[in-house]
Parts: C-alpha cells; structure tokens; sequence
C-alpha cells in the first residue's frame, strides 16, 4: 500500500462504508477487493485502519469481522436504549436448552444430534431444530458409519452474534460460566423466553 496516498485510502474508506451501509449482509474482503479493483492486502490495511477509527472515536456503530468478511453493527453497550425502541418480541428469543444445546454444538463441533442428547441426556429436537432456523447452526455433513448421521457445526451468524472472529476466540471450555455471556449476549438480539423448549 505504499503507492497509496493517504487522500486514496479516505477514498476508499468512504466507497467501503457505503458498500458496507447499503449490502447489510456481511461482505467478503474478496468482494470488496473486486468492486474497488484493489488487492486484498491492500483492502485488509484499510479495513484495519477503518476498525481502528470506529474504536478510537467511540462511535455508536462498529465494524464487525468474521471469517474474512465485514459488516456494520450497533456495540453492545447500547442495546438498552436499541431495545426500549425496537420493542423486540419476547416470542422471538432462544430457551435456556436452545442455549444449551447451542454451547455443545460450539465446542463439541462436528457433532451428532444423538451426541447431544447423550451429553444433555434429552431430546434435542426442538432446540437443535430452533437453532437452525436462526441460522445459528447448520448441517455441515454426514458422519461416515451406519446410517450416516448428520453432523453439524456453528455457523457465520453465531460468531456475529457472539461478536467472535473465528472459533479460536471461544473461551477455554472450563469457563463456561463465560456462557453465561452466552445467555446475556445472545439476549441483546435473541431475547430469551421461549418456555416451550425447556420441557425437552
């Protein structure tokens, strides 16, 4: 990025944010590398200095990474006054076994649903069929042995929603009262209230 000027590299920052704004969905480095007819080191650097504002000036929104992909998000210091406006729908939000069922997944991941239940030692059903449908989990395959069950994983929407990069940022499996953040975090989008799937 050498042979950028700085007055460049605003450019560029500018057309990314409006790319960023208007898209909505997370936005491949590769895409964004494509559209400005950069390199992909060079869209990284300025990612970096783009991330690095936002955290400097305390801004009300920031740009969220994950798997190489970016977005605009509110910060979690203020859901309150996000919530009191939305007025989200408590009928919207995960149970304590969607929750559950989603920290085994993350850690345990590859993992069957009869793995799950053995661990939970319940039906999953209900919770592992909630979480799919929120995009938080996915099949991801099916386990070579008698009757190839299938596998399944966390995906892109969790690690946004968790606010982590990779899976690598997952804390240490003997903190898991640090999912209680789980819970707490989770309920900043996913309010969680949903009683029915606490009788799984």
């Amino acid at each position: 990025m050498s042979e950028m000027t700085s007055e460049e590299g605003r450019k560029y920052q500018s057309a990314i944010e409006s790319m960023l704004f208007v898209w909505g969905e997370p936005l491949s480095i590769t895409k964004i590398a494509k559209q400005l007819g950069l390199r992909i080191s060079e869209v990284r650097q300025l990612m970096e200095e783009l991330i690095a504002v936002y955290e400097r000036e305390k801004r009300g929104i920031q740009i969220l990474e994950t798997n190489s992909h970016y977005q605009f998000c509110t910060l979690r210091e203020n859901f309150a006054y996000i919530e009191t406006l939305c007025q989200t729908s408590k009928s919207k939000g995960l149970s304590n076994s969607a929750l559950e069922v989603l920290a085994i997944v993350a850690y345990k991941q590859p993992i069957t649903k009869l793995d799950i239940e053995q661990i939970r030692g319940v039906s999953s059903d209900g919770p592992l069929q909630n979480l799919i449908e929120r995009q938080l989990v996915e099949v991801q395959g099916k386990l070579e042995k008698i009757g190839r069950p299938q596998i399944y994983g966390t995906t892109d929407t969790f690690l946004k929603s968790f606010g982590f990069k990779g899976l690598k940022e997952l804390p240490p499996i003997g903190e898991l009262e640090s999912f209680n953040a789980f819970k707490t975090q989770s309920e900043e989008a996913l309010d969680d209230t949903d009683q029915n799937d606490e009788e799984e």
